[in-house]
């Protein structure tokens, strides 16, 4: 393989701290910079949270965006349906999905996918997103039909 993974994703915001907030709180990210797009001090305020070792949300703030207010159904988003995040472990897994929980992003419902163990959440600007974390229990070869409850979380 000639890659490591998606370096980052950008988005679009029109509340960045909230969005820090957010990740920092459910998944100890950390914001790395936070400043204009732009070195002259022009363009929109730009934040990258740092996800995981090589991975980055790159939040653009721009004021009066109302993007995040049109929600649609999965598979009418556009071109990027939603993102998924790897999870460290099954106990970084369990702490995430607990946070995510506790701020009512997120349901109880993990889905087990055979091979891995999945969540569905929405961010503060409402993007859906997924943290995903190896399976455990997953038999080889098995596959499972999305919304098939994982028995590990009834």
């Amino acid at each position: 393989m000639l890659l490591r993974g998606i370096n980052h994703v950008a988005t679009v915001t029109n509340d960045s701290d909230r969005l820090h907030t957010f990740y920092q709180e459910v998944f100890a990210a950390e914001v790395i910079s936070d400043s204009s797009e732009f070195g002259d001090g022009t363009g929109p305020r730009l934040s990258i949270i740092k996800i995981g070792d090589w991975s980055e949300l790159n939040v653009f703030q721009i004021t009066g965006n109302t993007e995040a207010d049109k929600q649609v159904p999965m598979f009418g988003r556009g071109r990027i349906d939603h993102i998924a995040l790897q999870a460290e472990s099954l106990e970084t897994f369990i702490e995430i999905r607990q946070r995510l929980m506790d701020r009512g992003a997120a349901d109880d419902f993990v889905t087990d996918f055979g091979s891995i163990l999945s969540i569905f959440f929405r961010d503060p600007d409402g993007m859906e997103c997924e943290v995903c974390v190896e399976n455990p229990d997953a038999q080889p070869g098995v596959t499972h039909p999305p919304g098939t409850r994982s028995q590990r979380f009834p």
